[in-house]
């Protein structure tokens, strides 16, 4: 089974589930509330910040070959 790794990385459900997992490991390792909360806000802007960079070249590169398409169009009418 092939994982669709571009996919998973932009889930909010996937970031959400490897908070669930790193925060109760902390806790077993007696790590301080603080930096429990510093790592879970790392993981959470680091999510976020990989889902909006995938997001967004998902849209650019979309734009890139409808532009392809409608530069292909036009080519042909002008000629």
């Amino acid at each position: 089974m092939k994982v669709n790794w571009k996919q998973k990385l932009s889930s909010r459900k996937f970031w959400a589930a490897v908070v669930g997992f790193v925060t109760p490991i902390l806790i077993v390792f007696n790590v301080p509330d603080l930096t429990i909360e510093q790592v879970t806000a790392i993981i959470t802007s680091g999510g976020a910040l990989i889902a909006y960079m995938l997001s967004e070249g998902f849209v650019d590169a979309k734009r890139v070959e409808e532009g392809d398409k409608n530069a292909d169009t036009t080519s042909s009418i002008n000629d």
